[in-house]
């Protein structure tokens, strides 16, 4: 694991992004810190960002949200999924992991956007403090960092923006 968040992009991109967070409720305390960090950083690095946010019940019902978001009129350039699930005693809280992570993948190469996964299993709630709430590690600061990053790689891989720069020749 690592133990200190990666550091802060350099540029803003140079169009006004639109980024969707999906919070689950459950574990409020947790996912709050999350969503509150993640929108924090937001502000700093994209500032010109358009935000929504979708809060839904628990992490299982994340990929739903996200997959309405990515399939609207006006999709975000990229979402965040934040989500804590506190393993327990039974399989429960890792096969709802793997759901959840299984689909926010197989949406966001469907729909060529970046989902950035940051729905946590952890084992208790000392891990759940630390990455949520303690300042070195924190999940919603880097899952926003990782949003910037993506909407950042996407538009310089745009086909469209790629065509415009390759000139073709007829023999």
């Amino acid at each position: 694991m690592s133990t200190a968040l990666p550091a802060r992009p350099r540029s803003a991109p140079t169009h006004k992004s639109h980024i969707a967070i999906v919070a689950s409720i459950y574990n409020e305390q947790y996912t709050n810190a999350l969503l509150e960090n993640a929108k924090d950083e937001l502000s700093i690095i994209l500032p010109n960002t358009q935000l929504d946010i979708a809060r839904v019940p628990g992490a299982f019902e994340i990929p739903v949200a996200c997959e309405l978001l990515l399939s609207g009129d006006n999709p975000p350039d990229a979402i965040i999924a934040l989500g804590v699930i506190i393993q327990g005693q039974t399989k429960h809280a890792g096969m709802v992991a793997e759901a959840v992570t299984n689909n926010l993948q197989t949406m966001a190469i469907r729909h060529k956007k970046p989902v950035i996964h940051e729905v946590l299993l952890v084992e208790d709630e000392k891990q759940a403090y630390a990455r949520c709430m303690a300042a070195n590690l924190n999940r919603g600061r880097e899952a926003a960092r990782s949003a910037h990053t993506m909407v950042e790689l996407v538009q310089a891989m745009n086909p469209d923006k790629i065509k415009k720069h390759i000139a073709f020749t007829k023999k």
